[in-house]
Order: structure tokens, then C-alpha cells, then sequence
């Protein structure tokens, strides 16, 4: 009964990192959405000349490798949390 009570404080303790990694994410999609609404209008006060298209192309990309990359992040993060709970699990199973 201890140990399972113990288990699920180490789950709980996982899914609030869990949650705290997915609100940052959120977070940064937010303030990502803001900064290219900001610059569609930017682009459409601007008459959205040629030349600036490439420019807000360019950006564009750039904000998408970094989304890929904190989605990786994440990711990664993720999955140090499981490779941990596993040792944790075959260490308290011994």
C-alpha cells in the first residue's frame, strides 16, 4: 500500500512537470501566433511590398525550426521522465 502510494506521488510529480513543459510550449505558440499576426498587418500597412514577402518568408522558417526544436526539447524531456520512472520502478520491484 506504501509503495503504490509512493508510485503515485512519483506519477503525479511527472504529470505536473508534464504540465508545466506543455504550458511553456503553449505559451510560446502564443506569443509565436502574436508576433506573426503582428507582422501580417505590419506587411498589410506596409503594401506589402516584394521584397518584404521574402523577408517574412525567411522569418517564418525560422520561427518554424524553432517550434521543431522545442517540440523536440519536449520531447526529450518526455522521455528522461519515463527512462527515470522505469529505473525507479525496477529498483523498487528488487
Amino acid at each position: 500500500m506504501l509503495s503504490r502510494l509512493q508510485e503515485l506521488r512519483k506519477e503525479e510529480e511527472t504529470l505536473l512537470r508534464v504540465k508545466a513543459a506543455l504550458h511553456d510550449q503553449l505559451t510560446r505558440l502564443r506569443v509565436e501566433e502574436l508576433a506573426l499576426q503582428s507582422m501580417i498587418r505590419a506587411g498589410e500597412e506596409a503594401g506589402a511590398a516584394p521584397a518584404a514577402a521574402g523577408g517574412t518568408h525567411e522569418t517564418l522558417g525560422q520561427m518554424d525550426n524553432e517550434a521543431a526544436i522545442n517540440q523536440t526539447e519536449l520531447h526529450l524531456s518526455l522521455q528522461d521522465h519515463e527512462e527515470e520512472e522505469e529505473e525507479e520502478e525496477e529498483e523498487s520491484d528488487s
